[in-house]
């Protein structure tokens, strides 16, 4: 007689929790594209511009502002906020293991981190700067950062695109393997308990996985609409299909309402949910996309079960040491 454990352990080491989907571990290290090698200096670069307000137009926000990696990766916010108070529209994604991530923003419009890299510094709402000839001007008023760069890319190096693969190479230091899951997949039958075995199984029983697949449960595709199921009691609550998703950029009717599928990866640290925040609760979340998504009514058990496997995603998060920013001893920075 199997138990609830030696039966998902045996799946899980045969490929698979069930018949259709496999389980896989995080990997310890991203690859980095050919055109940005990993460097010691790229990152510790990266990390002073991704902590740095002065990329800002007044000076108070930085790329950690939004997404900070002191807590889960983003800002527990329903909707971030930028310069002078500013909000938009969507709730900031976990920066955490958005390196494995196939696209990025919410609207997928981006396709590397060193292009999503470029974006908020200047958009108005975000960070406000006018264009990056502005911002590469500021970085060379400050001698420390002529050092940093000089370190990283070579003499004269100050630019949009080597501001940019600095932060990505930071970003892609910004990894959690090592969670129970992990070490569950990994042949450590003890890691998770039975009711997040349950969770395990039923996630894969009920086709949550169908999306949320891979090592980051960010899913094998681009791309998917929310909602699948229109629900006029969700609708009135959360309003999800205000947002047009990715045809707010592209215009197009076929593009409406599909999103970047976002990993579930510490999901338990990035409260409120879905692309407009406007969920409180990882219960609610799991209720909401089980009928949306999958229309399924779930249990109080199930909703239980799968938000406790949600909770072995968590990864510990790798020691940092924040940096000291280059200063402009004796002048205001602009």
């Amino acid at each position: 007689m199997y138990t609830l454990r030696s039966l998902a352990a045996a799946l899980v080491l045969a490929g698979s929790v069930s018949t259709v989907h496999a389980w896989e571990a995080l990997p310890t290290e991203v690859p980095a594209p050919a055109d940005n090698p990993t460097t010691a200096e790229k990152v510790a670069l990266g990390k002073m511009l991704y902590h740095d307000p002065r990329l800002s137009s007044t000076g108070t926000v930085s790329c950690a502002s939004c997404h900070n990696t002191m807590l889960g990766g983003e800002d527990n916010r329903p909707n971030s906020m930028g310069v002078n108070g500013q909000t938009g529209g969507r709730s900031a994604p976990t920066v955490w293991n958005s390196a494995f991530n196939l696209v990025q923003f919410w609207d997928g419009r981006a396709a590397s981190l060193e292009e999503q890299a470029a974006g908020p510094v200047t958009n108005p709402i975000e960070m406000g700067m006018k264009n990056w000839d502005d911002v590469v001007a500021r970085l060379k008023t400050i001698e420390g950062y002529q050092a940093a760069f000089t370190a990283a890319f070579g003499p004269d190096s100050i630019s949009k695109d080597s501001a940019t693969k600095a932060i990505a190479a930071y970003e892609r230091t910004l990894i959690t393997p090592n969670s129970a899951y992990d070490h569950y997949v990994g042949g450590n039958q003890n890691a998770l308990t039975e009711q997040q075995l349950r969770g395990m199984e039923k996630m894969a029983e009920l086709g949550c996985t169908g999306c949320h697949s891979g090592p980051a449960f960010n899913g094998p595709g681009l791309l998917q609409k929310f909602p699948m199921h229109s629900n006029q009691y969700f609708e009135a609550q959360y309003h999800f299909s205000q947002d047009l998703g990715v045809a707010e950029v592209s215009k197009k009717a076929e593009d409406q309402h599909l999103f970047k599928v976002p990993t579930l990866r510490n999901i338990a640290l990035t409260a409120p949910y879905m692309h407009n925040g406007s969920v409180k609760t990882l219960d609610a979340a799991v209720k909401i996309m089980g009928k949306l998504q999958l229309d399924k009514d779930l249990s109080k058990e199930e909703v239980a079960d799968i938000v406790a496997f949600l909770n072995a995603l968590t990864g510990p998060f790798p020691k940092q040491d924040m940096p000291t920013l280059p200063g402009t001893p004796g002048k205001a920075f602009n």
